[in-house]
């Protein structure tokens, strides 16, 4: 059985549980089995947020992620929590723009994405979370602009149509970098 446990975390505001529903809707799309698992605090915008995505060839058992294969960290306190969950051999996908510490761990792949400053610098200030999916993506050798449109068009909604392009834009960034 193939299956990737990914674990998004971060806090309110930062797009984590659209990032998870975007890769949950691309395994759909794939015709894969998925979970999707979202976690907030009460707070809502600057609270805790995480997010569980479980994309699989088989049926998923549970939608809990205690050991992930993916490890997203887009705040300090997230990589503190989880970095040990992640297991031996898995990816941690860091914020290098709001997390400055590296990550402690000799067995794991770490991709250090500045995906704040690039969303900033690119005008796109909300969309930190889709530059480091699309870095996530291309990592993973994931990245078919077919399924990744298809997704996206799922998880926009139809009042914000107009930002299925900019979505597509970050997510290309973060590929590139």
């Amino acid at each position: 059985m193939s299956a990737t446990n990914m674990l998004i975390a971060g806090f309110g505001g930062q797009g984590i549980l659209f990032a998870g529903k975007f890769l949950a809707y691309k395994g759909l799309v794939e015709e894969k089995e998925v979970s999707w698992l979202p976690s907030y605090g009460p707070e809502m915008r600057g609270g805790t947020a995480s997010c569980s995505v479980i994309i699989s060839d088989e049926a998923v058992g549970s939608p809990i992620v205690s050991k992930p294969d993916v490890l997203v960290a887009m705040n300090l306190p997230s990589l503190d929590k989880y970095e040990d969950t992640v297991v031996p051999g898995g990816k941690i996908f860091v914020d290098s723009t709001l997390i400055e510490r590296k990550v402690k761990r000799t067995d794991v792949e770490v991709y250090y994405i500045p995906a704040t400053k690039l969303a900033s610098d690119n005008d796109m200030p909300t969309l930190a979370n889709m530059i480091i999916a699309g870095k996530l993506l291309s990592v993973t050798d994931s990245f078919a602009e077919d399924g990744v449109n298809a997704a996206l068009k799922k998880v926009i909604s139809a009042k914000r149509a107009d930002m299925l392009e900019t979505n597509l834009k970050a997510m290309q960034i973060g590929a590139e970098n």
